[in-house]
């Protein structure tokens, strides 16, 4: 045998046994009632839901947004994104679902692929007149802004107005016409100077029920899906 050959698959064995260890590792982080995303293999959304049922490579997905597909569609692979609220980190999986009653998938073959620290959920990004509501100090009151970009972990804001990190508000906007006004309780995260004396704030979204954030979901992905639908 070859030196080189030996070395190399010494190296081969050691990076397998690095992404065996990873996808371990990642596998700790996904839990029943974790909060995915599902898409295709071309980053085409399908579906938001909640993981549950959680048993070695299965699962079920429970569906609280509108699906790109079918309720009686073949078994498809797709790619499915969760977020994990306590570590905010992403897991990557991937996995074959096929339609249940009651808006449920049933998720087979699932297999963890990473764990990172990027922005799990989908962001979505707008242009919507908003108000910021504060309760203290000097600024009190209701002030015009602008909502820049929004997903179910929390908004980024544009503000003539000056707040600091930490600071407290109600942010109240209309994601889409038909629908009512979206009230999330912020935190500022956050703050970036623009010119002109323009401020933009990155905020969390504080005390949120899960009933909450499948409302807030439930409204992103059909403004998504109408943004698309006039692009």
């Amino acid at each position: 045998m070859k030196l080189f050959d030996l070395f190399g698959k010494k190296s081969r064995r050691k990076q397998s046994e690095k992404s065996e260890e990873a996808a371990s590792t990642a596998s700790e982080q996904v839990y029943s009632g974790m909060r995915t995303e599902v898409t295709d293999f071309d980053g085409r959304m399908l579906f938001v839901a909640k993981l549950t049922s959680l048993w070695k490579d299965t699962a079920q997905l429970y569906q609280y947004s509108e699906s790109q597909l079918s309720p009686d569609s073949e078994p498809t692979r797709v790619r499915i994104r969760g977020y994990n609220d306590k570590e905010r980190k992403a897991v990557y999986m991937e996995g074959v679902i096929s339609p249940k009653p009651d808006y449920i998938w049933q998720v087979e073959e699932l297999i963890v692929l990473k764990l990172t620290n990027e922005r799990a959920f989908f962001r979505l990004d707008t242009d919507l007149d908003a108000t910021i509501t504060t309760f203290s100090g000097f600024q009190a009151g209701e002030k015009d802004c602008k909502l820049l970009n929004i997903s179910v972990g929390g908004a980024r804001i544009g503000s003539e107005d000056r707040y600091e990190e930490g600071d407290k508000f109600m942010l109240k906007v209309k994601l889409l016409e038909d629908r009512p006004v979206s009230t999330m309780y912020c935190q500022v995260l956050r703050v970036i100077e623009k010119e002109e004396s323009k401020f933009e704030y990155g905020c969390q979204f504080l005390e949120m029920t899960e009933e909450d954030q499948e409302k807030i979901t439930r409204n992103i992905f059909a403004a998504q899906t109408q943004k698309r639908r006039g692009s």
